[in-house]
């Protein structure tokens, strides 16, 4: 079942998507959304978390800068995406989820326990999320530009799991590896590497999908917050 909710801020309010499970009731998710808005894409890993039993919530992520934004990984699209991107303050974006957080712990249904899984941006904010907030677990795809704030890994105090892909063109080599030594003295965080695949492979009908690969992501990442999440 899915709905729309509106969230309340310090600097306003702003909507979200939700996609709750048959039960009615289970853990919260808060789904981070890539640069392209609440589209197609972010509403079907919504609604395919829901139906593994999570209640699942997409902040527009966008909506200082444009409310509503829906775009494809193609043509004009793209180049409008990455002008959002430019534009947006990551740290006004963390501020906007943990007032998403502390929402979905409230909605109806929700046992209290909820995470984070962030994708490409939204994997940056869910590697925020685990520093900044009291999320109780995270996930993220192919975060892009983590390494501007390897400093805070020591802040993290509840389970992180990383994707990170191997020849993201989007990370560039020298980045990665800083990346992964750093998280590795954190035993909270749990890193998986996918050689050879690039940025976004993990999005379905996306121009990079890898399906195989897709798929094992996707099962650890419903390990990991089943074990993390109840």
């Amino acid at each position: 079942m899915a709905e729309r909710i509106t969230i309340d801020s310090k600097d306003g309010s702003f909507g979200a998507y939700v996609a709750r499970p048959g039960a009615g009731f289970g853990p919260g998710l808060v789904v981070i959304q890539e640069i392209f808005g609440i589209n197609a894409t972010m509403r079907a890993i919504a609604d395919a978390f829901a139906r593994a039993g999570y209640i699942a919530v997409v902040p527009d992520l966008f909506w200082r800068l444009e409310p509503g934004v829906e775009l494809i990984d193609q043509g004009s699209d793209l180049e409008k995406a990455f002008g959002l991107y430019n534009a947006y303050d990551e740290d006004l974006g963390v501020t906007d989820l943990i007032a998403a957080l502390g929402a979905v712990r409230q909605l109806e249904g929700c046992t209290g326990k909820v995470g984070t899984v962030g994708y490409c941006l939204g994997g940056k904010l869910a590697y925020l999320m685990a520093t900044r907030s009291d999320a109780d677990a995270n996930v993220s795809y192919y975060g892009v530009g983590i390494e501007r704030n390897l400093e805070e890994v020591g802040n993290i105090s509840r389970p992180l799991l990383l994707h990170i892909a191997g020849e993201d063109e989007l990370v560039a080599p020298a980045a990665r590896g800083r990346i992964l030594d750093a998280v590795a003295q954190n035993p909270l965080i749990t890193t998986y590497l996918y050689p050879g695949l690039g940025h976004a492979f993990a999005r379905v009908d996306g121009t990079t999908y890898q399906k195989e690969a897709a798929e094992l992501a996707n099962g650890r990442t419903l390990t990991f917050l089943s074990s993390h999440l109840g």
